[in-house]
């Protein structure tokens, strides 16, 4: 089973349960220990076999605390609601030796916790734990039928992926696994063995209307072949994908100082919009971020979070736009926390009421002469009009708000009053 369905069924439970459902792992031999020693209704185990180390002591543990460290290995997951912790009105008295055992094949019972099988992977068993004294021989059964649904659903383990696929699964897991739980960004021991991992990577996250429809194997190659290189191609949420091209595409320009940060900048922004280009047939409408170059072992899981943010900021403030960069939307990232209220009261006093005869010609001559860095010359061109009709309309602005956007504390007002302005008047 996978990690994101364990703890979806742990999820599941909790809020039906109403109770603390942890996803836990245990050593294959010390589970085999635990089945083997136990029977179907209960058993004894001598003392001298706990201590021959054929159960595991954290399964074992002495006092409550004890078991607090076992639930740390754990990555917790917490219902929706606050858990009401109530006695179970059929639930058997608890168990008070350490060495009785209640098994059966899939479960076990020991100090009153449950543990429930969930599968196995390389030499550890995944398990559900919770409090078996809070739940009623019919909750009880609930949880083994919901645990054989799921295991049901499990992919066969003949069905083994090709390598490159089951590293972007893993990665895609443990991605999945910091955004749900907020666990430290630790890289998991199975990832640890792979190079890639620790060598810089340039991180460009795609979200497309149909890019859960491409072919992972002829999507992974028009990628190779538009980087000219081996690429690490991620599935994330629903129609995202992160894909890690090395950091050889922006050392092989013909510039020489690539090192530079505004060349790179520059860099990245062209193979963005280039991969835009290229992805559109393929996922339809797109929108893409890109950062620049990072070690993934130690920064994927906060720059994943910052490129997801840096397209609902671009999605947001620049409708019309598809390419997405966090380093130009440090003003959009700030307007962001604003509340709609403050926002609404900003544009309105800046403006001086402009903004209800404010057409999209005028809109969208402020919007590239802001662009063009207050440039006069060069937004006439893009807008491919005469320079003194682009005077006359900045004039007409400036009669109207008594803001001339020539000015850079002007241009600054102006600005993030039309930021705002958009993202209300759309709301």
């Amino acid at each position: 089973m996978e990690r994101k369905a364990m703890l979806d069924l742990a999820r599941k439970l909790s809020q039906i349960l109403q109770t603390q459902v942890d996803v836990a792992e245990i050593k294959e031999s010390e589970w085999q220990a635990l089945v083997g020693n136990g029977h179907s209704g209960s058993g004894q185990l001598e003392t001298s076999q706990l201590a021959a180390g054929q159960m595991d002591a954290n399964l074992l543990a002495h006092s409550e605390a004890d078991l607090e460290s076992e639930s740390a290995m754990a990555k917790r997951v917490k219902p929706d609601k606050p858990l009401k912790r109530r006695p179970a009105a059929e639930a058997e008295p608890a168990i008070q030796q350490v060495s009785v055992v209640q098994a059966d094949r899939s479960s076990i019972s020991v100090r009153d916790r449950l543990y429930m099988k969930l599968g196995e992977e390389k030499q550890t068993v995944h398990v559900l734990s919770l409090d078996d004294t809070l739940l009623t021989p019919a909750e009880r059964q609930l949880v083994m039928l919901l645990a054989e649904q799921y295991m049901d659903k499990s992919p066969s383990p003949a069905a083994v992926l090709p390598e490159d696929e089951r590293f972007a699964g893993m990665i895609s897991e443990w991605l999945q696994d910091h955004a749900v739980t907020g666990q430290s960004y630790e890289l998991p021991e199975p990832l640890q063995v792979y190079p890639s991992m620790y060598n810089e990577k340039v991180p460009f996250l795609l979200v497309g209307e149909s890019a859960d429809d491409a072919d992972y194997r002829e999507w992974k190659k028009l990628l190779e072949t538009y980087f000219e290189s081996d690429v690490i191609l991620v599935p994330l949420q629903e129609k995202e994908w992160l894909i890690l091209a090395d950091n050889a595409v922006l050392t092989d320009g013909e510039e020489e100082q690539q090192s530079e940060e505004n060349a790179a900048e520059q860099l990245l922004t062209d193979l963005a919009l280039g991969l835009h280009e290229m992805v559109g047939e393929w996922v339809g409408e797109s929108h893409i971020s890109v950062h620049h170059p990072i070690v993934p072992a130690k920064t994927l899981p906060a720059v994943q979070l910052l490129l997801r943010e840096a397209i609902t900021l671009g999605r947001t403030y620049h409708m019309t736009r598809n390419v997405h960069l966090p380093w130009k939307l440090h003003m959009e990232k700030l307007l962001n926390g604003v509340p709609a209220a403050e926002k609404r009261t900003f544009y309105e006093q800046v403006l001086r009421g402009f903004e209800h005869q404010m057409d999209s010609e005028m809109l969208g001559t402020l919007e590239l002469f802001f662009e063009m860095d207050c440039n006069v010359s060069e937004t006439a061109k893009r807008l491919y009009i005469h320079r003194n009709t682009l005077l006359y309309r900045l004039d007409k602005f400036k009669q109207e708000t008594g803001l001339d956007v020539r000015n850079f504390s002007d241009a600054m007002l102006v600005k993030t009053a039309l930021l705002l302005y958009k993202v209300t008047k759309r709301k």
